[in-house]
């Protein structure tokens, strides 16, 4: 991973604004307002062409402090025939802080409303893809930060229209090249169109070689040339939207409710089937769960997607006011001299925003724990602990209209039906029908025959309570050998165990014992004699894949599938997908792979790079020829 540089926002002794990068300078939107709406907007025939259309979607080969995308998303505000979603993707090398960019946009007082919305969304500047959704979830914005050909490749969407980042050839650091130019072709949908503030003669050739038929039109108030062009290839969409948008989704865990909520927001109508009286009864049974990322020294596709789906997290928890949840911040020791040396070099090489990861010594530590600890580690401060059962009655209650949730309901086996899939019970009886099922059952998912050949594994795991009485307070989450919890309603959590293959659903006074000794070991004289006897707990079962990655996306047909078959051409069961695999990541998973589900059942751009979508897919599984996962962050499952 090459770390982010960020632009630094300078000003002239005139007042005009520009970025710095490595000493290099570059205008900020030096024609302001009515410059993007010629060029950008005007030169892809907006508003008009999106006007009746379900979703439209621009991507923007640079960001900068987001002009372009503040005048689109007030043009689409102000239209009353708008297109009923608007997507923006954005990629960009060197992104502004929050500060900057605030401080750069309020240049555009008309833009103050949508500004400030977009300034408190704004994410920590790591690299990869952040989705943000605005307008009410009518308006997504994703960024993709790094450089743009290389960026590009990662993205999976079918545009609508280009806005170029076209400066004076002098001051344009990355040009159009040919590769950029095959990579827009890749992305373009059916009659797409362009537009940029300028080009050179090279940018224009390699745009023509690319399959986009180019012209010049007059610039800004006559003020020379500008160019625009439209794709010509007339190749299918691979991404159309759904006939129908209804669905049922198996399971009411964290990861069915989250979906639940995704797909209604999307515009679904979505029923939730529960065989049990209440949401949040399996493997999201907790009464907390640890939320932060998993870092690795060569940010590896689990370190890459714990970061991205703890920032996806973070940022539903905000949108759900009853969620409980605390951004206590966690601290995770070394667990000995050697690994504390890998976590200092893991945060030395990543180079990650002091908001994501910092490496402490240990009086820092001990400052932040206030008490004496002997060894530093990782801090993640915006980290914290979440009670998976609020989320899962805050995502079911966020949109009463579309979402109805069934408690009680055993569904006992899958029918495919010509429309989609019936849910039938024991006997045989209709529970529900719809042309989209989603299972988010966690462990229970391999009892269905259209899922008895996933490997996902069902782990017992048992956390225990200590009174809040029996030891120090906590400030934070403390993770170490084990981890341990702030008080939550009297009641301190530690843990936790794991046994593979173990259904005893019971708490055991020898897992409370391994609870505490690995409490003990973690902080030595933290926790007076307690007997593990007098302990309460819980026992959830964890659906385990083999690589400890998500289980996500369009459900294979291993039937069908040929023995050599490539995943893009595995065959899939029409209307099937699922969203499982989540292990002990439930909350960090949730809301990053609810928006990847629905992003693919909408054709919408993804919310993650191509080889993190494929990395996670359910056909993974079927292919003879597949890399072994990487697993070198030294985490335990566990914690």
């Amino acid at each position: 991973m090459i770390p982010l540089q960020p632009a630094r926002l300078e000003f002239a002794p005139d007042g005009t604004p520009f970025a710095t990068v490595d000493g290099k300078a570059r205008p900020v939107a030096p024609d302001g307002p009515p410059q993007a709406g010629h060029v950008f907007l005007a030169g892809n025939g907006l508003p008009e062409r999106w006007r009746g259309r379900d979703r439209f979607v621009i991507l923007a080969t640079g960001f900068g402090a987001g002009l372009a995308f503040l005048a689109a998303w007030r043009a689409w505000r102000d239209d009353p025939q708008r297109c009923r979603r608007l997507h923006f993707v954005s990629v960009e090398a060197h992104p502004f802080t929050a500060a900057d960019l605030a401080l750069a946009q309020h240049a555009w007082p008309e833009f103050a409303e949508l500004a400030g919305e977009l300034q408190r969304a704004w994410p920590p500047l790591t690299p990869g893809m952040h989705r943000i959704f605005l307008a009410g979830g009518a308006v997504i914005l994703t960024l993709v930060f790094g450089e743009a050909t290389t960026a590009l490749r990662a993205v999976d969407a079918s545009v609508d229209a280009f806005f170029l980042d076209g400066f004076p050839p002098e001051n344009t650091p990355q040009p159009c090249s040919p590769e950029l130019c095959r990579a827009l072709s890749r992305l373009a949908a059916p009659g797409a169109t362009l537009a940029a503030e300028s080009l050179d003669a090279a940018g224009c050739d390699a745009l023509a070689a690319a399959e986009f038929d180019l012209e010049t039109r007059p610039g800004l108030a006559g003020r020379g040339t500008m160019l625009a062009g439209r794709f010509r290839s007339r190749r299918p969409d691979r991404h159309r939207p759904p006939a129908e948008r209804r669905a049922v989704v198996i399971g009411a865990g964290v990861a069915g409710c989250t979906a639940a909520a995704a797909l209604a927001r999307a515009g679904w109508q979505v029923e939730v089937v529960e065989r049990a009286a209440t949401p949040a009864t399996g493997a999201s049974c907790n009464l907390a769960g640890v939320l932060r990322p998993l870092p690795s020294a060569d940010d590896n596709r689990l370190s890459r997607l714990t970061r991205a789906g703890y920032l996806a997290t973070r940022a539903l928890l905000q949108s759900l006011p009853d969620a409980r949840w605390s951004p206590c911040g966690v601290l995770h020791l070394g667990r000995e001299p050697v690994h504390e040396a890998t976590q200092r070099r893991v945060v030395d090489r990543l180079q990650l925003p002091a908001e994501v990861l910092q490496f402490v010594e240990p009086d820092a530590a001990s400052r932040l724990l206030g008490r004496p600890v002997d060894i530093g580690g990782w801090w993640f401060p915006g980290g914290g602990w979440v009670n998976p059962a609020s989320v899962c009655r805050a995502a079911l209650a966020s949109d009463p209209a579309r979402i109805v949730a069934r408690f009680n309901v055993a569904v006992d086996r899958l029918e495919r039906t010509e429309t989609g899939w019936r849910l039938l019970d024991a006997d045989g009886g209709e529970i529900a029908a719809a042309p989209v099922v989603v299972m988010a059952s966690g462990a229970a998912a391999p009892g269905f025959a259209q899922f008895a050949w996933l490997p996902q594994k069902s782990a017992r795991g048992q956390v225990s309570h200590l009174p809040a009485d029996a030891s120090p307070a906590l400030p934070l989450v403390i993770c170490r050998h084990g981890y341990a919890m702030p008080e939550i309603d009297g009641r301190r959590l530690i843990g936790a165990t794991l046994q593979s293959g173990d259904p005893d659903p019971a708490p055991r006074v020898d897992d409370h014992r391994e609870n505490l000794a690995r409490l003990r070991l973690s902080l030595p004289g933290y926790v007076p004699d307690v007997d593990p006897a007098t302990l309460e707990g819980r026992v959830g079962f964890r659906p385990m894949s083999p690589d400890r990655l998500p289980i996500v996306g369009p459900v294979p047909d291993p039937a069908a599938a040929p023995a050599n078959a490539r995943l893009p051409a595995l065959p899939r069961q029409p209307g099937l997908w699922c969203v499982q695999g989540f292990g002990a990541r439930g909350i960090v998973w949730s809301a990053l792979m609810a928006d990847l589900l629905v992003s693919r059942l909408e054709g919408d751009p993804l919310p993650l790079e191509a080889d993190l979508v494929d990395a996670i897919d359910p056909g993974r599984f079927l292919l003879k020829s597949r890399g072994r996962p990487q697993d070198d962050d030294g985490f335990d499952d566990r914690t």
